[in-house]
């Protein structure tokens, strides 16, 4: 028995047969050709049929695993259309005289190499998709076969590295787990992998070549583990673990399509916390009523420059035709603290968590939040949508956001763009919101409550320090106070009062939150058909 370890992507258990996954032999012969000309007239005639392939690849993956994590193969035909990537590979051909599969594979692993070579996690995983589509082009240029497993019986399949397509191309029914030596928790391998509900790790180091097929495997996505001929009493013991996890699955299967109301019927707002638009399946997956917290940093990150405003309406709209007459927060830019950005300039801080950070960059560097406010405006027109301001601890700051967004409005009928002002409301994160919220209330159309910050801000605890962790308990009762005062002078006023951070998925608190007049919780996907069950138990 041999115990290896790696990083989980999917949290599930298997055991059955390993099967070796095959690589292609993607083996590239450079040779001099005679008509550079000719060359790239294949190349091109290369690029069609490739896009055919990942037309063909991106509608069974919208069969399989949903419209929004099929959009990695839209991605890839963009990618064959970069006019960067393109004209480097003609380039390549012209100067030197060889061959177009020679040129692409040197081009993809030069484009591979800088993206791998970045800070951001998101970006160096995006180098498996370069790989990905410059690995499919040569396969069409050279006429060879795509990678091939040899199983025909449902097994865990091993690689060294598997890519978006190869995960897709495999017949789902057969496949008990994946386990790759190489890869990224980001990848959208493993975005795949979550979303057809598989067990899988990644970054396991083991030697492929001293496996055999057939040989029998535990995967454990719980503890990370891959254990490679295992006894019959571990066996035995995944095989009870499997059996629970299906019918705990069974079981929350049954809260799909179901209303999240209590036994009397007291209806709860059950919605989901997203960081992108890659996320939008886990919410349609998990039958979340709307999004809670749509956090727009994610356009700002991982870039060299700020985004335009036709950029940021794109992606709002985008989330906004997804999730149809759903209900959306979209959070405004919440910069600064642990999400630094170079190109905004911020300067070091002493404690940067009570610092230059979210609605105070946006009232003081006004530009910013204006183009952040026409491009939200703007694509409020498709789609239910409401704007939420954090960091908000004075009357005079909603008066300021106000203001500022009556200029927007003004500017937009000027040049006459269809615009519409949605319900605007805010995030209560510190006890001087706390306080006054029953000043803030009557100005604002809902409460969302940050507890994260919350919970830092009022028992005065750093929450990226470990050693304080023992010291930090979110439980203390003078965060369920705050949240109750929050409650009470929302409803006075006439509006809801939510919870958006960690505590509102702490299920040992749901029936809490229910009694103390929560009307909406956000919570990670995953986390809706839990909390939506204990909802439904309750008297």
């Amino acid at each position: 028995m041999e115990k290896y370890t790696g990083k989980t992507v999917f949290k599930g258990v298997a055991v059955g047969p390993v099967t070796l996954f095959n690589k292609a032999d993607d083996q590239i012969k450079r040779y001099k050709v005679e008509d550079p000309d000719a060359e790239i007239s294949r190349f091109e005639k290369g690029i069609e049929d490739t896009n055919e392939q990942l037309a063909a690849l991106y509608d069974k993956a919208v069969a399989e695993v949903g419209e929004a994590s099929a959009a990695i193969f839209e991605v890839h035909q963009m990618m064959l259309e970069d006019e960067d990537y393109t004209d480097a590979i003609k380039s390549v051909i012209t100067t030197e005289s060889v061959n177009a599969e020679y040129a692409v594979a040197v081009t993809g692993d030069n484009f591979a190499e800088m993206f791998a070579s970045m800070d951001d996690e998101y970006m160096k995983a995006r180098a498996a998709d370069i790989k990905d589509v410059s690995n499919r082009l040569v396969r069409v240029l050279s006429g060879a076969s795509d990678s091939t497993t040899d199983s025909d019986k449902p097994s865990i399949i091993i690689a060294d590295d598997l890519s978006p397509s190869e995960t897709v191309q495999m017949d789902k029914s057969k496949i008990l787990a994946f386990v790759t030596v190489h890869g990224s928790t980001n990848s959208h391998t493993a975005i795949l992998a979550r979303m057809m509900n598989i067990p899988a790790l990644v970054s396991v180091d083991i030697n492929l070549n001293t496996l055999e097929n057939g040989c029998t495997a535990i995967v454990n996505g719980i503890t990370g583990e891959l254990i490679i001929n295992p006894d019959e009493e571990l066996i035995a013991k995944a095989q009870e673990e499997i059996d629970a996890i299906n019918e705990k699955a069974l079981l929350l299967q049954q809260m799909k399509g179901q209303e999240t109301k209590t036994k009397s019927g007291r209806e709860i707002k059950l919605y989901a916390n997203i960081g992108s638009v890659s996320d939008l399946a886990y919410v349609l997956e998990n039958d979340a009523a709307g999004i809670g917290l749509f956090r727009s940093e994610f356009l700002y990150l991982g870039r060299e420059d700020f985004p335009t405003e036709d950029e940021q309406f794109q992606a709002y709209k985008q989330v906004l035709q997804t999730m149809a007459e759903k209900k959306i927060i979209i959070r405004t830019l919440d910069i600064g603290a642990d999400k630094q950005v170079d190109y905004f300039n911020l300067g070091q801080e002493d404690n940067p968590a009570l610092g230059y950070r979210a609605i105070r960059i946006c009232l003081t560097q006004t530009e910013i939040f204006k183009t952040q406010l026409r491009a939200l405006l703007r694509a409020a027109v498709y789609g239910n949508m409401a704007i939420m301001y954090p960091m908000i601890t004075s009357t005079w700051e909603i008066e300021k956001i106000y203001e500022i967004v009556e200029e927007v409005k003004k500017e937009l009928e000027a040049e006459g763009i269809p615009f519409k002002v949605p319900e605007q409301g805010i995030m209560i994160e510190t006890p001087a919101a706390v306080v006054i919220s029953d000043l803030l209330a009557p100005m604002v159309d809902f409460f969302s409550i940050g507890t994260n910050d919350l919970t830092q801000y009022t028992l005065a605890i750093d929450r990226q320090n470990q050693k304080l962790d023992k010291f930090y308990n979110a439980h203390h009762e003078a965060i369920l106070r705050m949240i109750k005062t929050v409650c009470d002078n929302a409803h006075k006023a006439g509006i809801w009062a939510g919870i958006c951070g960690e505590l509102g998925a702490d299920t040992e608190l749901t029936e809490e939150f229910v009694k103390m007049g929560v009307d909406e919780l956000s919570v990670s996907p995953s986390m809706i058909l839990p909390i939506r069950k204990i909802i439904r138990d309750m008297e």
